[in-house]
């Protein structure tokens, strides 16, 4: 019996050969979105704080505007804003991670290698 075969794969974007932004990322700014706070993000996405600021500082740094605004907590408590670029960010991604996503579904039927155990004799 063989197996059916299909194209996988990751998609990221980079820049000067390193990543840049990628499903987590952009993960990470729509929980931001979502509740205002790059604390709670984090902590949904079992990260800690310290990374999740440093994904967040090396896109505001590498971008030509910031993905995040933050405010140091108060009264209150701090609050985190994804701003248009942010926004930007997460829509570009998505679009072409659905294009990868169609590409590797469309291409995976061409796939002539048939999968099964070889003989190793």
């Amino acid at each position: 019996m063989t197996e059916e075969m299909n194209l996988n794969g990751k998609l990221w974007i980079e820049t000067d050969g390193k990543k840049l932004i990628g499903p987590g990322r952009v993960e990470l700014l729509e929980r931001i979105r979502e509740c205002g706070s790059i604390r709670q993000a984090a902590l949904q996405m079992s990260m800690s704080y310290r990374q999740a600021w440093q994904m967040i500082e090396d896109m505001n740094t590498r971008l030509s505007a910031p993905v995040v605004i933050s405010q140091r907590g108060g009264k209150g408590g701090g609050n985190a804003v994804v701003t248009e670029q942010g926004d930007l960010v997460i829509s570009e991604f998505k679009l072409f991670y659905r294009k990868f996503q169609q590409f590797l579904n469309k291409n995976s039927p061409s796939i002539t290698l048939k999968a099964g155990n070889a003989d190793k004799n």
